[in-house]
């Protein structure tokens, strides 16, 4: 599917005024709108992905 310029401009438009009511909703408070996001994922019931831990390469040796 191609977009049309003027779809592109709606949906970039979009973005942006999504982006500015969430911000509006938290007083852009980043840590507020990520522990919302966070919050509303887990209570969604969909699959989540989460990245396993690297894995641990020993006790880190003091810096010469």
């Amino acid at each position: 599917m191609t977009l049309k310029p003027k779809d592109h401009d709606t949906t970039i438009s979009d973005i942006h005024r999504t982006r500015r009511r969430i911000a509006e909703k938290f007083g852009g408070d980043l840590s507020a709108i990520l522990e919302d996001a966070k919050k509303r994922q887990e209570s969604c019931g969909h699959t989540i992905w989460r990245r396993s831990p690297k894995p641990s390469s020993g006790p880190e040796s003091p810096a010469s």
